[in-house]
């Protein structure tokens, strides 16, 4: 495991010549409002660099219902350095508890100035999976729920970020999930009061390969996930039509949320997640594309199933908003299994 002292700093530097091949160090946030309706915009960014190969890569996915844009950019980590690429720059302000993001004009219109601030400690943890090959995948993971203020420009006209909810996520170590995985869930569901967050692989025959998670509280507590049952519904493109995920925790609470997809979109393809990420393109790349929402596409037909979607939630009659990311296994040999 890292040491949590400098985790949750800025990215590591390019001077670090001791690193495994495959090694990357990168963060993600998605950021959307509180009161969430079909229709509403969600957006995801990240970005990360990988010093055995001098290289750094990026993305910004907008999603509005109608249509999601996609933007990939890519540098050298020795021209870039590591503190963005692209039209992305990003400053740790204060460690664990305020990140600055600034976003260039670009060939997506999405820029803006972007303030995220912790609204609960951050939950710490390592994930480690033994693969179908022989490489194993294992890095230090945290996650933790923030709020933003700032403004977004999309096609010049301001949205105010002031208050929308958002999820921090790290990541560092070696990423190569390869073979097995049937059902996997990155669950981030925000309340007003906590934030429920999540990271659950299975078999494709429903064993459980990694339960990771807390209930973070607004309050200044960690409460460990120690189980997650799931009644979920998908239709033939594998895309979330609905469903419920129940939590238990260290505590002994229980928790049962129904997410409602009310949101479109969220196709991590778009942001390279089809095997893309730190492949060398040169000192200054970008790229990018757009998804209809009408169906046209769906996890089936992308290279990557992976999808983070704009959900609203209820939890014993309180309303809350956040992104459920999933994907299932496109092999014609595995069905989906509830456990709920």
């Amino acid at each position: 495991m890292a040491e949590q002292a400098e985790f949750h700093d800025a990215l590591i530097g390019p001077e670090r010549t001791d690193l495994p091949a495959g090694f990357f160090d990168r963060f993600m946030f998605n950021m959307h409002p509180v009161e969430v309706a079909p229709g509403s915009p969600s957006i995801i960014l990240g970005f990360g660099i990988y010093p055995p190969k001098d290289t750094t890569d990026g993305f910004l996915v907008y999603a509005d219902g109608a249509e999601q844009r996609n933007l990939r950019f890519a540098g050298e980590l020795g021209v870039t350095g590591r503190t963005g690429a692209g039209p992305l720059r990003y400053d740790v302000e204060i460690p664990n508890e305020r990140w600055r993001l600034t976003l260039a004009a670009n060939d997506i219109g999405v820029d803006g100035e972007i303030v995220w601030r912790s609204r609960t400690p951050a939950w710490w943890g390592e994930v480690a999976v033994d693969n179908a090959t022989s490489t194993r995948t294992a890095f230090d993971h945290l996650f933790q729920s923030g709020t933003y203020t700032g403004t977004l420009r999309v096609d010049g006209a301001e949205v105010s970020l002031d208050g929308w909810y958002g999820q921090r996520d790290r990541s560092r170590g070696v990423r190569t999930m390869a073979g097995g995985q049937g059902l996997h869930i990155w669950f981030q569901a925000q309340f007003p009061e906590f934030s429920i967050g999540l990271l659950l692989v299975e078999t494709r025959t429903g064993e459980r390969l990694l339960l990771e998670g807390a209930v973070m509280h607004v309050a200044g507590h960690l409460d460990p996930i120690t189980g997650v049952r799931h009644a979920l519904t998908f239709d033939d493109g594998l895309d979330l039509t609905g469903g419920h995920i129940e939590v238990r925790t260290e505590a002994g609470r229980t928790y049962r949320v129904r997410a409602d997809p009310a949101g479109r979109g969220g196709y991590m393809a778009g942001a390279g997640y089809g095997g893309h990420h730190g492949n060398s393109r040169g000192a200054d790349h970008v790229e990018s594309d757009r998804y209809p929402l009408d169906g046209s596409v769906s996890p089936r037909t992308l290279d990557s199933a992976l999808t983070d979607r704009l959900c609203a939630f209820e939890l014993d009659g309180t309303q809350g908003s956040g992104i459920f990311e999933f994907a299932l296994t496109r092999s014609r040999s595995y069905t989906y299994r509830r456990t709920l």
